[in-house]
């Protein structure tokens, strides 16, 4: 699947060509290609490698849905749904299990931040079987990332291995959810900014 020329970050923005919010993207050119290269290195590589292209929109989807992002949102589920139709219902039920706000969770005991513990509710998928081992890990571990990065644990990686993930698909995994993270924080500000003006 190719996106070919289109930036997603102004996609995701609404960002138009030669519009005020297109001008100030093309005062950081580097910034630009950077986010987008890193879009295309994460759901458009060469080889698939240890994580499919079905397992990366499937992530995303859920990732860009449970940051209740409207255009990430669909953006990445309109993907999943060229890839594996099927799918997509149980990662929208997964969506609306996950949905939460936070950050929340408890740090570790070493770290003296006992007082910035906040209780959450911790995410476990509803469907397993709808998602495979695989994806039940993939989302479980995405929605600690997501809502309670100060509970990423040796033990947190144990479950994925468990689930049948290496380690490079565990980089690649941690490195998908952080710039999902990413993009579509920025896409909302730039929102917010062509909104201000």
């Amino acid at each position: 699947m190719t996106i070919g020329t289109i930036d997603v970050i102004d996609r995701l923005a609404g960002i138009a060509p030669g519009s005020p919010l297109d001008l100030l993207r093309r005062r950081r050119p580097d910034g630009r290609e950077h986010a987008q290269r890193g879009f295309d290195a994460l759901f458009a590589p060469e080889t698939e490698g240890e994580v499919t292209l079905v397992e990366r929109d499937a992530v995303a989807a859920f990732v860009a849905g449970v940051h209740r992002d409207a255009p990430a949102a669909g953006f990445y589920a309109g993907r999943l749904a060229e890839l594996a139709p099927g799918l997509l219902e149980a990662v929208r039920a997964e969506i609306e299990a996950g949905s939460a706000s936070g950050p929340y969770g408890a740090y570790p005991a070493s770290v003296g931040l006992a007082g910035e513990d906040t209780e959450g509710p911790r995410y476990r998928v509803r469907d397993p079987e709808a998602l495979g081992v695989r994806l039940t890990a993939a989302f479980e571990h995405a929605h600690l990332l997501v809502f309670r990065p100060r509970e990423a644990s040796r033990e947190a990686l144990d479950a994925l291995s468990r689930a049948g993930w290496n380690t490079p698909g565990i980089v690649t995994l941690s490195q998908l959810v952080a710039f999902l993270s990413f993009q579509i924080r920025v896409a909302a500000g730039l929102r917010l900014l062509g909104a201000a003006a």
